[in-house]
Formats: structure tokens, sequence, C-alpha cells
């Protein structure tokens, strides 16, 4: 990836002010840059925190389109907004880990400098990652979300389980009574599918994973499909309110007869993955298997 390294420029910061010492860490890293003579743009939530007075402050899709790397500094929800901000973009995207389990956040703060020379030398792969769209149908009415990892439907605040008609390609697959559903793309297996019982999944497999959550019939496993598939989720349970959310930070409320239908999207996000790291030596590191070197 030499050419791609070179072309390397304009570095775009992006960074979760909640995360505790982050403000330290994209000082550090403006440094860096500067020092390795490219240029640094900040988005502007991440321009506020720092306090001074920059010239180059953009929001996220302006980011994108002005620089030729992004780095994101904060956990994997952090990571889930800025792809949804910028999707569609050819700009790649690089994780610094400031928050806990980290599965897209793959830099460790005290790995910075080590991590942008790789990048410098061209040392890295990019990854394109598929997202899903989300089409919340109400009579003539519709919303679309859009969605890195996965879209999840959940009960309210009842105790009750809801009533789900899943249809794949308008065929029934069949009808679900449980505390709720999960339509995770490849990227989002190791996310709540992966806790509710869903498979892990390569991120570079073309599949979408339907999980159900506490199914009430204990032959109900989770089922993968194409991810070119189109999956319609009818809310059948009457009297009950639901939710759908989108990687767990956009919701939209669900009454009965409302359909969620899920589908690829048309838009993507690039991610950069450094030489010597893989999807397997993050799931070792990540969930403590056997053969981590931590």
């Amino acid at each position: 990836m030499k050419n791609v390294a070179t072309s390397i420029r304009r570095v775009g910061l992006i960074a979760n002010p909640e995360k505790p010492d982050v403000a330290r860490l994209v000082r550090r890293a403006q440094k860096l840059i500067t020092a390795a003579r490219r240029s640094v743009l900040l988005e502007a939530n991440t321009a506020s925190m720092l306090g001074g007075k920059f010239r180059s402050v953009c929001s996220m899709p302006e980011l994108a389109a002005a620089t030729d790397l992004i780095l994101v500094f904060g956990g994997d929800g952090t990571m889930l907004k800025a792809a949804r901000e910028i999707a569609g973009h050819a700009t790649p995207v690089l994780g610094i880990n400031a928050g806990h389990l980290g599965f897209l956040t793959g830099v460790s703060p005290n790995h910075l400098q080590a991590a942008l020379h790789r990048v410098w030398e061209g040392r890295f792969q990019l990854e394109e990652r598929a997202l899903l769209d989300g089409t919340v149908c109400r009579g003539q009415e519709s919303t679309t979300l859009l969605a890195l990892n996965d879209f999840v439907l959940s009960r309210g605040l009842t105790s009750r389980l809801i009533e789900l008609e899943v249809r794949v390609n308008s065929e029934l697959l069949t009808r679900y009574r449980c505390d709720g559903f999960i339509a995770s793309s490849p990227t989002g297996s190791t996310a709540y599918s992966l806790a509710a019982g869903g498979a892990i999944v390569s991120p570079d497999t073309e599949a979408l994973t339907l999980t159900p959550i506490c199914p009430h019939t204990l032959s109900i496993r989770p089922v993968v499909v194409n991810l070119a598939s189109t999956v319609s989720v009818r809310l059948i349970s009457a009297r009950l309110v639901a939710t759908v959310a989108a990687d767990g930070q956009q919701q939209v409320e669900l009454t009965a007869g409302d359909t969620v239908t899920i589908r690829r999207s048309a838009r993507s996000v690039r991610l950069l993955r450094l030489e010597g790291t893989n999807f397997f030596s993050t799931l070792r590191q990540k969930l403590g298997w056997s053969g981590s070197n931590v």
C-alpha cells in the first residue's frame, strides 16, 4: 500500500470528549502528525474539546471529503457514529482505543506512535465494510436508518414477550416470541449478536446473521443468510410498544403492524488495518482465547 501511504497528507481527527484523558491523546497525535509533515484537520466537537483556536475545523462528512485518513479516538461506539456520518466516502478510518473492548478501535494509545509510523511506511491494508439500511414502515410513512453493526428490535419497558414475523426475500422464515431480534452485519457479529448467542462472522464474509433474543421456543437458533438478502420484520404484538435501534444509537418506536426492512446499504466504510494485525488475532486478544499473546 506504499502508493496509498504517500498520498496521505491530510489527517482528520475525531474524538469522544467523554473518554478520560482523550484530549491529551489527541494533542499527542497532532504533534506526531505535524512532525511527519502532514496537516491536521479537526472535527468541530473535537476542536471544541481541545479549547484552542483552529483554522481547519469541519463536520464529520466535510472531514471525510477533505482528508486522506481519519483517526477516531474513543470506543466502538465512537467508531460506529463516525462510520454512519462518513458512509459513502473513500477516506479510510483508523480507530484509537480510548474505550473498553474495542473490536473496531484496534490501536492502543500506547502504540499510537508506532501505528502512525506503519501508516507513513504503507504497512497496512484497507478493508471495505458493509453497512445496513433499515427502513421502518407505518402505513404510508417510512423512515430509514443506517447501521454498521446491527439493527435490534426489542420490547419496551414491559416484561412481556413480543411476537415478530420474519421474512427473508419475501419468504416466511418463522414467527418469534422473544425479547427481541438482531439483524447483524459481519462487522457487528462481535457485538450484541455475539452476546445473544449468534455466530462470530469474519468481516469479509457476505453474510447477514439473524439472532433472536431469548426466544420462547428452545429449538429456535440463529440463522445466517446471504448479505444480499432482504429481511422484513413485522411487529405482530398488539397493545405492546417495541423499538428498533441502529447500532444502539438511533432509535424508532414501533407499534403493532409496523415493518422493519433490513438490507445491505449502497454505502460502505473503509477501515485501515495495520500490518501484523488480523481479525483472528483480535478475537484471541479481546476474548482471551487460547493463543492470545496478552
